[in-house]
């Protein structure tokens, strides 16, 4: 159901350790809804067959004293204006969004062209169906990820209109395994879960009041997931997948983070309603 893609991104040392700076803030933005018939693709130890779910479609902001973050970017926008939103044929699945993007930027007295970064989790059109409104951001990306992001594979699977923008934008690649500071202070840094996709981030915000949050991607798609260690049939690598969920969850341990399961309705309706930030 998803779209994999793969991009890059320059190195960059996180510290674990270093306090919150004052005035970060982290906005949830619902970008979009999904309702499965059928969770079976969610778990290829066949325990979802049959099973239906339902889940939210987040995006996130970060606004930090040196510029703004958008990480994911949520379904197309476009899907707003189709009447019931959007029902692939022969499959069961239905998608909606009720509220755009760019309107819940409109509150915050933003424009896409406003972001200073733009980064995502993974570049499935869930993930990154508005990235082309943001072409005029500087791209943060892991490298094996943006590699394969405009490849022939990702032409031929009809994935690069979701984020063709990109291709020409400024682009900061992540090579290697190390996190990747995106203010260079350890407030907000990217760090390695590859599985899902090749190149699949998960991002650590760390907020001064309310501590660490960590926002997940698809590492976790369903709120069975990360209990039963539940593998989409759909990932890259499923030894990739179990090892980053390891890594993750000492991660996690480490720096006292909140984890979010980003489709998971219960983990989004935890943090405070949009407008009101996480800070």
């Amino acid at each position: 159901m998803c779209l994999a893609l793969t991009a890059c991104a320059s190195t960059n040392t996180a510290s674990r350790t270093s306090p919150a700076a004052p005035g970060v803030r982290l906005y949830a933005m619902d970008c979009g809804r999904v309702q499965l018939g059928d969770s079976g693709m969610m778990a290829d130890d066949g325990s979802m067959k049959g099973v239906a779910s339902e889940g939210v479609i987040p995006c996130y902001l970060i606004r930090h004293p040196k510029g703004d973050l958008l990480w994911d970017s949520g379904l197309s926008e476009s899907i707003a204006d189709l009447p019931g939103g959007l029902r692939p044929e022969g499959q069961p699945v239905h998608f909606e969004v009720k509220k755009k993007l760019t309107a819940s930027l409109g509150e915050l007295g933003l424009a896409p062209a406003d972001i200073e970064f733009v980064s995502f989790s993974h570049l499935h059109f869930d993930h990154a169906g508005n990235a082309n409104l943001f072409a005029g951001s500087t791209w943060i990306v892991d490298a094996e990820e943006r590699d394969g992001a405009f490849s022939e594979q990702a032409v031929r699977r009809g994935e690069v209109p979701h984020y063709s923008a990109l291709e020409r934008a400024k682009t900061v690649r992540i090579e290697g395994d190390a996190a990747y500071d995106v203010f260079g202070d350890g407030t907000v840094t990217i760090h390695q879960a590859p599985g899902h996709t090749p190149g699949h981030t998960v991002l650590l915000v760390k907020t001064t009041s309310s501590g660490a949050v960590l926002l997940t991607g698809d590492l976790w798609p369903l709120r069975q997931s990360r209990e039963r260690r539940l593998v989409p049939v759909y990932n890259f690598n499923r030894e990739q997948t179990l090892e980053s969920m390891k890594r993750v969850e000492a991660l996690a341990k480490d720096s006292h983070a909140r984890v979010v399961r980003e489709h998971v309705p219960e983990d989004f309706a935890a943090l405070p309603a949009f407008p009101t930030p996480l800070e």
